[in-house]
């Protein structure tokens, strides 16, 4: 019998994942849910066959040049990997993979969340109720903001962004995005998508922003203090995708100033920090990087991982296989 490979993963996964990885594998699991620092992760990628990392976890090219031999793969658990220096991975003969798809859906509810909770002051009423303050109605009290009949601006139109579409639509949302290229005629009329090849216009003319694409060094700060500045007043501005995309601090600035009117947020720059002034605004709506956390995106995750893991083994090419060209 074939000796199985040893699998190293940094987290805790739901349980029926674990015990899935201990039945085909040799899997070393980390009950403690601690993140592993910079040297436990060498140590790690120095035992294992396979490893699988979450977004907390920085294997860059200092880490990969220290790798152990055996190591042959790197299964991400999680569709983003700027965590992973893809491209000296490669050069080292070590294949990653991430587990694209299985977390559409709840990313997308998240995003519609914050929209709501944003425009409609959702988390500030809650903590007026919540701490006592609830006196009575009043016809000109906690106004929020319509979202039927406004404009939605959608930045990356890659499977999230579609679906935040689908959902905004429904909502009477007018659905319009910024990509590197137009989705495709059918997509576009079946969202009633418009598509704008100039950010700056889009960013301009849109009530609400949604940030949906990944983190790569051509996203880094792509919503810059330049960019952000030209947002109307009453815009609102929400991320689901990677902190990293926006000028954080910038953000934090207008929102303070009352340059633009909110903004919901599930991830920040330099996660898990969140810039001071944030936390001390009421028009900001902050979750801990939750978009993806539901019971069933969990384990669908680990179901790809686990899938990726055995087909690589088998000596097939993996089926989420990330291409560092594609990055």
């Amino acid at each position: 019998m074939a000796q199985k490979p040893k699998v190293v993963v940094t987290r805790k996964l739901p349980d029926p994942v674990e015990t899935r990885m201990c039945e085909l594998f040799d899997a070393e699991l980390n009950s403690s849910d601690r993140p592993m620092s910079s040297d436990e992760l060498v140590d790690a990628l120095g035992r294992a066959d396979v490893l699988v990392p979450t977004v907390t976890d920085r294997i860059d090219s200092r880490i990969l040049s220290r790798a152990g031999p055996n190591l042959r793969l790197i299964a991400n658990f999680g569709a983003g990997v700027d965590n992973i220096d893809v491209a000296t991975a490669n050069t080292r003969g070590i294949t990653v993979t991430n587990t694209p798809g299985v977390l559409t859906e709840d990313t997308a509810d998240m995003t519609m969340a914050l929209i709501l909770a944003a425009a409609r002051r959702v988390v500030e009423g809650a903590q007026v109720v919540q701490s006592g303050g609830f006196s009575g109605w009043s016809p000109t009290w906690m106004l929020g903001r319509r979202i039927a009949g406004k404009r939605l601006g959608i930045i990356g139109m890659g499977r999230i962004g579609q679906a935040v579409a689908r959902r905004a639509k429904a909502f009477g949302l007018s659905i319009h995005y910024h990509n590197r290229k137009p989705v495709s005629p059918r997509i576009a009329e079946d969202l009633d998508a418009t598509y704008w090849e100039s950010l700056d216009q889009l960013l301009a003319r849109m009530d609400v922003i949604s940030v949906n694409c990944p983190h790569t060094p051509a996203t880094f700060h792509l919503l810059s203090a330049r960019r952000l500045k030209l947002l109307q007043p009453h815009a609102i501005v929400v991320n689901t995708a990677r902190g990293e995309v926006i000028d954080e601090p910038a953000l934090a600035n207008m929102l303070a100033r009352g340059e633009i009117a909110g903004a919901g947020l599930d991830v920040y720059e330099n996660e898990p920090a969140i810039n001071p002034k944030l936390l001390k605004l009421p028009n900001v709506v902050l979750l801990p990087h939750m978009g993806s956390a539901t019971v069933e995106s969990r384990i669908d995750m680990g179901e790809k991982v686990i899938i990726n893991i055995k087909t690589f083994m088998d000596g097939h090419k993996p089926p989420d296989r990330v291409i560092p060209a594609m990055l």
